[in-house]
C-alpha cells in the first residue's frame, strides 16, 4: 500500500462514517502533507496501525494494558516506514499477543483515531493517526504477552467499560456490534 492507496481508503472510510467526516479530513490531510508520516521520527505525529480483535464467538475482544500508558488498549504500534498499514497492525496484532494466525472480517479500514500521546523521556508530545482494522484468530485464541504490555486479556465486549472509558474503544464496539458479521453470529 502507498500514501496515495492508503488517502484512498481514507477517502472512502469517510465517505462511510459521515459522522466521522471530521476526524478523516484531519487524517487525510497529514497523510497528504507529510510524505514521511510513516516514521516515528516525525515529531508531529505519525500514522500508526491497530486492530479491533474479536474471538470466534464474537462476545470477547483482546485488550493490552499497555506498559508505557498504564491503560487498556487494542493491540498496535507504529508504521516504522512500513506503508501497508494493515500489514502493521497485523504484525502488531501477532507480536503482542502470540497468536500466529488471524482472519480480517473486513478489507477495509474498521476504525480510525487521532489521539495526542503525551511527552515522555526523549521524545516530544504528539499525535498518533491510527488506523484499525477487524481481525479474528483463525484457530487457537492461547495468548502470550509481550514485554510492551502489563497485561493481556479477552474481555467480554458487553464489559468493557470495567476497562475503558475511551470513546474510540467504545465506538470500535458500537460499530462491531452493529455489523453484518456479528449479526450473523446468533
Amino acid at each position: 500500500m502507498s500514501r496515495e492507496n492508503l488517502i484512498k481508503q481514507l477517502e472512502a472510510y469517510r465517505d462511510n462514517w459521515e459522522a466521522e467526516n471530521a476526524t478523516a479530513t484531519r487524517f487525510i490531510d497529514f497523510v497528504s502533507r507529510n510524505p514521511n508520516c510513516f516514521e516515528r521520527s516525525l515529531q508531529e505525529g505519525h500514522v500508526t496501525g491497530s486492530a479491533w480483535i474479536v474471538d470466534k464467538s464474537g462476545k470477547k475482544t483482546l485488550l493490552t494494558h499497555h506498559r508505557k500508558l498504564d491503560a487498556w488498549f487494542q493491540l498496535g504500534g507504529h508504521a516504522d516506514g512500513e506503508q501497508d498499514v494493515f500489514k502493521v497492525s497485523l504484525n502488531e496484532a501477532i507480536e503482542e499477543s502470540g497468536i500466529q494466525n488471524f482472519t480480517a472480517l473486513q478489507k477495509e479500514i474498521f476504525d480510525i483515531d487521532i489521539h495526542l500521546i503525551p511527552a515522555r523521556k526523549q521524545d516530544p508530545e504528539h499525535y498518533h493517526y491510527d488506523i484499525r482494522y477487524l481481525l479474528q484468530p483463525t484457530d487457537s485464541e492461547e495468548l502470550s504477552m509481550s514485554s510492551e504490555s502489563l497485561d493481556l486479556q479477552w474481555v467480554a465486549i458487553e464489559n468493557l467499560e470495567d476497562y475503558t472509558c475511551e470513546e474510540s474503544m467504545l465506538r470500535m464496539r458500537r460499530k462491531w456490534i452493529s455489523s453484518a458479521q456479528y449479526a450473523q453470529l446468533g
